[in-house]
């Protein structure tokens, strides 16, 4: 199979992924990785068998040599972030979307990064974040929607 129909296929792959429909591209990046085993077809397959099969360990390999293959692409950080959150790993999953952004702007890398949200400041600046004074004064200045 020619490389244009790979990139075809990854094309259309991307296209499902956008629309919402992991399990109609699944099936595009793994006859495009069949076919030309490229970083993307590779990132993209990781994903798509992390959100669809629950296959995480096969996920991040995949997700992961595809970033060994070419590390200064934000997309390969892009991926390997979404499958770090489906694994449950929301820390792994926020240092590696903040390594992509290192390598590139990446819109999608920074709409990641703005659903999981940001944490506030503490409430008493002198005190560590993990102090229980300042845990719950914030929970309850929060709650009195004065924060």
């Amino acid at each position: 199979m020619p490389d244009k129909d790979s990139d075809a296929l990854i094309q259309k792959g991307i296209a499902a992924i956008e629309d919402g429909n992991t399990l109609v591209a699944l099936l595009h990046f793994e006859k495009a990785a069949r076919f030309d085993p490229s970083p993307v077809a590779l990132s993209y397959l990781g994903y798509c068998m992390a959100r669809e099969n629950r296959q995480m360990q096969k996920a991040l390999s995949l997700c992961t040599n595809a970033l060994q293959a070419d590390p200064h692409k934000p997309l390969y950080y892009l991926n390997l972030g979404r499958v770090y959150l489906l694994a449950g790993e929301k820390g792994k999953a926020i240092k590696t979307f903040r390594k992509g952004l290192k390598q590139g702007r990446s819109p999608q890398i920074i709409e990641e990064l703005k659903a999981l949200g940001l944490r506030g400041t503490p409430t008493i600046l002198s005190l560590s974040r993990n102090n229980p004074l300042n845990k719950y004064l914030g929970l309850l200045l929060e709650r009195l929607g004065l924060r």
